[in-house]
């Protein structure tokens, strides 16, 4: 009988992308794929340590997995395997926890399924992390993530990352084009670039500091790509996103009008202590030149709350700094300890209600941002890509500039691109459409 595997994955579209290249590697060995909700003989957890809550969803995970069969082999792999695999291997009912070393070699540490009395951990050393292992994800989604890079070699004080995942590395351009051909075959319509710090693409295999190649480079070689109908960039430092870039994706044929670039904060004091690699003016700069060539376009910022030192005046800088800024909405963490790193050691500790009201000020502001930019995206024509959710009668898609769009459901929408004029924006916050014939 053919054994069944099942995958979960927590945290960013970087591990999606692995996910789904390690549960291609499961079908190679001849198991079917189900969904989590199905039973398994193996269930694998892709884990993520940016945020306390992910670290708290294991174990309900964990016990998800166990309730579908008791005796289903569990393997968890992912950032927070290589951090705290002590604890996860801790957890009753983990058989097998890897680190980043192993985690792409998983199928040939599962040969039996046999549930072990004791859990084996094989961890590494993340200076051992120096090779390049290339994802992407299709299949579940109507869009895939492709992976171009991995690691970090930035410090910034409240980040796990580098620890997790290594120095930087990327793949090479002929391989990310392979892959985004092999996409495009799939008739997947939009392909989202990925990885830990992708603007600081082109640094080898082995993290050699020789830029072999630009993101810029990259950016030209894909758009060249048959059968690509939209390219979209995921997160990009704001002193990586070069002039040239934006120029490009203003120009392009497949790129679509929309960045998400981290902040962290609006305050030129807290960036210096968080280590970032930019000030305020700078990130207002390339804010300004998005605007200047794209005037429509979407652009998303990361923001942390509540880090160390981080008083009533250095909020309310960042609030107001965000208020005046054109962007389009927000995406807000709230700042959680994390061992080994320097902001831990920091004083200045902002009280957990602190944190939280701070938290919901931005997500209100972030909620202001949003119905502004869709405000005046309204009697404009677009493109959407319909998803292939149902839900209470309605389907949703995404502009090029991330518009979220509805309409009535309708199977032979999915996965496909029509023209449509923006009309009213429902109370739900989603944006009505008329399509254009």
């Amino acid at each position: 009988m053919t054994k069944k595997v099942a995958f979960y994955t927590l945290g960013c579209k970087l591990n999606f992308a692995e996910t789904a290249t390690i549960a291609r590697s499961f079908e190679n060995e001849g198991y079917d794929k189900v969904d989590f909700e199905e039973v398994a003989d193996i269930y694998v957890i892709n884990t993520c340590s940016v945020t306390d809550n992910a670290d708290k969803q294991f174990k309900q995970i964990v016990r998800k997995a166990l309730k579908n069969n008791q005796n289903a082999f569990i393997a968890a792999i992912g950032c927070y395997a290589q951090l705290k695999p002590e604890e996860l291997i801790a957890v009753d009912g983990v058989d097998l926890v890897l680190g980043a070393k192993e985690k792409f070699n998983i199928t040939q540490y599962v040969d039996d399924l046999t549930k072990l009395n004791e859990g084996q951990v094989h961890s590494c050393d993340i200076n051992e992390a120096d090779f390049y292992v290339s994802s992407y994800s299709t299949g579940d989604r109507t869009r895939a993530f492709l992976k171009i890079q991995d690691g970090c070699d930035y410090k910034c004080t409240y980040c796990t990352i580098p620890m997790a995942r290594g120095i930087s590395r990327s793949d090479t351009i002929d391989n990310i084009l392979k892959n985004a051909q092999e996409i495009s075959k799939k008739n997947i319509k939009e392909i989202v670039l990925t990885g830990v710090n992708i603007g600081d693409y082109g640094k080898g295999e082995f993290g050699n500091k020789k830029h072999e190649h630009t993101f810029l480079e990259l950016v030209q070689a894909l758009d060249a790509v048959q059968g690509i109908e939209r390219l979209r960039i995921s997160s990009i430092e704001p002193n990586l996103l070069k002039d040239e870039t934006i120029d490009f994706v203003a120009n392009s044929r497949t790129f679509v009008p929309h960045f998400h670039i981290p902040l962290q904060s609006g305050s030129n004091e807290i960036l210096k202590k968080m280590k970032r690699r930019y000030l305020r003016e700078l990130y207002q700069n390339r804010v300004n030149k998005i605007r200047e060539v794209m005037p429509d376009a979407c652009i998303g910022v990361d923001v942390i709350v509540g880090f160390p030192g981080e008083t009533d005046e250095h909020f309310l800088e960042t609030y107001h700094f965000l208020n005046e800024l054109d962007i389009s909405y927000l995406h807000v963490f709230t700042y959680s300890e994390r061992d080994n790193t320097e902001a831990i050691e920091m004083e200045g500790v902002v009280p957990a209600d602190v944190r939280a009201k701070r938290s919901r000020m931005l997500r209100g502001l972030s909620a202001k941002k949003r119905n502004y930019f869709y405000t005046n995206q309204l009697g404009t024509e677009h493109t959407v890509l319909f998803e292939a959710d149902n839900k209470k009668g309605f389907m949703h898609g995404f502009t090029e500039n991330y518009v979220k769009v509805k309409t009535e459901w309708n199977p032979d929408l999915i996965n496909t691109l029509h023209k449509v004029k923006l009309t009213k924006i429902d109370s739900d916050g989603c944006v009505c459409i008329e399509f254009i014939n």
